[in-house]
């Protein structure tokens, strides 16, 4: 198994409008490798709780983050259940919440995670490899229909009905297992490939998505962030794609102008008005980092002002 390797993307600018707190409590809600948590930690922060579902992850971050001992605690869960576990912790509120959105480098380049096209393996994509269903489980036995929908709303797949036909006219001779299986089919369901995008680039990130259920833990987990955060609390996130993106945009304006539906949602002022976003010389090192996008807000009191753009 390939050694756990992480680049934090946006590191400067996500320490920066964190705004860290000399002995502050952060909760880093997708720990990974700890590579923001250890420049949070560096910055001055006095407690760190760090939340991955991936064992591989959290194994990583212990040994990157050994150094600042019983400042730190690592547990194994999804940033869906941030606040309990938040408070299963004791920490009934926060200087400071982070969330990096998506499937990690790691995962992507471990081949028998099943996150890829690119190599053989177990057609799985859970990130957390103990739990819940496998994208095999779906490819093999979601309905034409519900498989196409998946493949419209999370991969945005236009050629979504054709992708689905062709996926269970082959699963009638034998079920998928195997990545390379389903990216086969795809390609042919969509006459090969034209260019540097490969045709199933848009049919696994839907399946990935669906098998972990990721839109839907990120719109759980933003309402619960904002109540943990302190006034002058910020939480920081980074997204990787559209459909994460306008979840983030939507929430946070609705936040900032107290259009919430949950009015138990406290106020909060936008950091920044348009995402930040990498520039030239950390997308030259880091390719993943092109399409990220921080977006920042920090908690007011209810009778402040709030920021219009």
């Amino acid at each position: 198994m390939a050694a756990f390797e992480h680049v934090p993307v946006l590191l400067a600018p996500t320490l920066d409008g964190l705004n860290i707190r000399a002995g502050g409590t952060y909760i880093d809600g997708t720990v990974g490798g700890g590579g923001h948590s250890a420049g949070i930690l560096e910055r001055g922060a006095g407690r760190l709780i760090g939340i991955d579902q991936d064992t591989q992850a959290l194994q990583a971050a212990g040994e990157r983050l050994a150094p600042w001992g019983e400042r730190v605690t690592l547990v194994h869960g999804n940033f869906g259940e941030i606040a309990a576990i938040a408070h299963t912790h004791d920490v009934q509120d926060v200087d400071g919440i982070l969330l990096d959105i998506g499937v990690s480098s790691h995962q992507l380049d471990t081949a028998e995670r099943g996150f890829s096209f690119n190599a053989d393996a177990p057609l799985d994509m859970r990130m957390n490899p103990s739990a819940g269903a496998t994208a095999a489980d779906l490819v093999n036995t979601l309905g034409e229909r519900e498989l196409a929908d998946v493949l419209y709303r999370y991969g945005e797949e236009h050629a979504s009905r054709r992708v689905a036909r062709f996926i269970v006219e082959r699963r009638r001779t034998a079920p998928f297992t195997r990545t390379t299986e389903l990216a086969d089919v795809v390609s042919r369901a969509l006459g090969g490939r034209h260019g540097r995008i490969h045709p199933a680039t848009k049919t696994f990130q839907a399946l990935r998505i669906s098998v972990n259920d990721e839109l839907g833990v990120l719109e759980r987990a933003l309402p619960d962030a904002l109540r943990l955060l302190r006034v002058s609390g910020r939480l920081a996130v980074i997204t990787f794609h559209s459909l994460e993106d306008r979840i983030v945009k939507t929430f946070l304006r609705q936040a900032a102008f107290g259009h919430t539906q949950d009015r138990s949602v406290p106020p909060v002022t936008l950091i920044n008005r348009k995402p930040i976003v990498a520039d030239a010389a950390e997308i030259a090192r880091n390719r993943r980092s092109r399409t990220a996008k921080l977006r920042i807000v920090e908690r007011i009191l209810a009778d402040e002002h709030v920021t219009s753009f």
